[in-house]
């Protein structure tokens, strides 16, 4: 990752424009390409920024100023859609690049891999009877999160997210079809699982002929338990 700090003007031109005045900002330009420009504000939001795949080209102007700051360097980057992010640098503050590595990913509290573990262990959120089959269990397609096997004998695919969307639906109807078509699991039905679904995704997930299940993660980790409320 390089990491600028400088003095610059920035334009955007593409679906609408855009202009920051000259300022003192902070430049990131990533591995992957893409170039963002930051303030000292706005948390993680850039300012102005072009995501990859895009091109970066510097050139070094000859007697171009903004005002009285003659400019050092010029920054034209450039979507494959034909975008621009032009930036004119009058002064570099610092100027570094930094060898990152492979990121491990974000790790919280509440993620799927927690959500999974303790449906795994309490399968009985699903319905009386219900009982763990395998976690993980692997079709030519990707690994369905829970398998379980209801009261009556069926079996059932459990799709985990912490936010359930319509792409999760559509991943867990995926998975559904697949197993149906196997004699030895048939009739194989589906349940969405998750902390929060969203409407579109319960509307979705109703017309697949999938049933929605949201999680309470306090109460499945014992931290939060119905009988202990007032209210």
């Amino acid at each position: 990752m390089r990491v600028v700090i400088a003095r610059c003007e920035v334009d955007y031109a593409g679906r609408l424009t855009a202009h920051l005045p000259l300022a003192p900002r902070l430049i990131l330009v990533k591995q992957d390409g893409s170039v963002s420009v930051h303030a000292d504000d706005r948390a993680y939001k850039p300012l102005n920024w072009m995501s990859s795949p895009c091109t970066l080209r510097v050139e070094f102007p000859d007697g171009e100023a903004i005002g009285a700051e003659p400019v050092e360097q010029n920054w034209q980057v450039t979507s494959r859609g034909g975008e621009t992010l032009q930036i004119a640098i009058t002064e570099i503050l610092a100027d570094n690049e930094y060898e990152l590595g492979v990121d491990p990913g974000l790790q919280k509290d509440g993620v799927e891999a927690h959500l999974q573990a303790l449906l795994a262990e309490n399968p009985g959120v699903f319905g009386d009877g219900y009982r763990l089959v395998r976690r993980e269990y692997p079709t030519p397609i990707g690994p369905v999160d829970l398998l379980l096997r209801a009261g009556n004998g069926g079996y059932v695919a459990v799709e985990v997210k912490r936010r359930g969307e319509i792409d999760g639906v559509e991943q867990l109807t995926r998975y559904v079809e697949l197993m149906n078509r196997d004699p030895l699991l048939a009739p194989v039905s589906g349940v969405f699982a998750a902390q929060q679904i969203k409407h579109q995704a319960m509307v979705l997930a109703k017309d697949r002929g999938l049933d929605c299940v949201t999680v309470d993660y306090d109460a499945l980790r014992g931290m939060d338990h119905a009988e202990d409320r007032l209210f």
